[in-house]
């Protein structure tokens, strides 16, 4: 017999904490605020009658989905003084989550930047809709709505999500093979290169978080981005490395400054061509892949 036993409450957190973990990121787009998040799930769920509780899954996820809520609120208010464009917190994920395509899907930085543009209760609805398919009863039981208004919610936000999201799914292969054709012609420095892997409409984002420099805008065009990608190379006092990664669930880079973790760039893709890149530098949003990668490194 094992005396080490653990005990029920802990055994069903334990059980379920990827899922709560995966609800409060889609909903928050922050690792960080997502641990919190669990943090104070973690809180109220011990001191649950578990024989009260029926369906434990739905009942963790509601305690999640309100903590969330909460700290989405807050968060906004941050976001408006934020230095810059804001960008999710890359997620270090494994390539089989790139290889289960509607799982990637669910947590590129592409999506997660749409996601940004729903209300709260959108998010939430839409999240546990879409990526988790739980029922209408589910959801509203979660954030005290009635069903019928759950529906009209997340109709009214798939809508939104599907005007702006890519019209095709594209494979992870097809990711791979241009983020190695944008890692090739940045490495040469060939601005040739870059153009012909860049799509003509093309969007760089940067976010440096005002402690680490990043363009403060969008940049639109193939042109614009090639050139401002050579020439901040060129200005570069450091050694400037890249190595492929999988980063929310779709082919990255991981790039490095004299051997330091600088940032990590996420791609989308359309039609063969990158029509997005993101580029995160704000350290604070580096620090679990930087944990992270220096412990796979040991």
């Amino acid at each position: 017999m094992n005396d080490h036993t653990t005990d029920p409450s802990t055994e069903i957190f334990l059980a379920h904490r990827n899922l709560l973990f995966t609800v409060a990121y889609e909903m928050l787009g922050s690792a960080a605020d997502a641990e919190d998040v669990l943090q104070e799930t973690w809180l109220r769920w011990v001191k649950v009658d578990l024989d009260r509780v029926s369906d434990r899954r739905a009942y963790l996820v509601r305690i999640t989905t309100r903590q969330a809520l909460n700290r989405l609120r807050t968060m906004a208010r941050r976001k408006e003084s934020y230095v810059g464009s804001w960008l999710p917190e890359p997620l270090l994920t494994t390539p089989d989550v790139a290889e289960n395509v509607e799982l990637a899907e669910s947590v590129s930085m592409a999506l997660m930047l749409v996601l940004e543009t729903l209300s709260p209760t959108e998010r939430a609805v839409f999240v546990l809709r879409e990526t988790f398919d739980f029922g209408y009863d589910e959801i509203a039981a979660a954030l005290d709505k009635t069903p019928a208004a759950v529906r009209q919610i997340a109709s009214r936000a798939r809508k939104h999500v599907d005007a702006r999201r890519p019209r095709e799914v594209v494979s992870p292969g097809v990711i791979r093979a241009a983020l190695a054709s944008f890692q090739r012609a940045v490495e040469s420095r060939d601005i040739q290169g870059l153009l012909d892997v860049l799509a003509p409409e093309v969007v760089l984002v940067g976010d440096g978080g005002g402690i680490k420099q990043a363009v403060l805008r969008p940049i639109l065009g193939a042109d614009k981005v090639a050139r401002l990608i050579i020439g901040g190379l060129g200005k570069n006092p450091g050694e400037l490395t890249a190595a492929p990664t999988v980063v929310n669930g779709n082919p990255a880079l991981l790039i490095r400054l004299d051997g330091e973790i600088d940032g990590v760039m996420a791609i989308r893709v359309d039609d063969g061509g990158i029509t997005g890149l993101y580029y995160v530098r704000n350290p604070e949003k580096l620090t679990r892949i930087r944990s992270e990668t220096s412990l796979t490194l040991r």
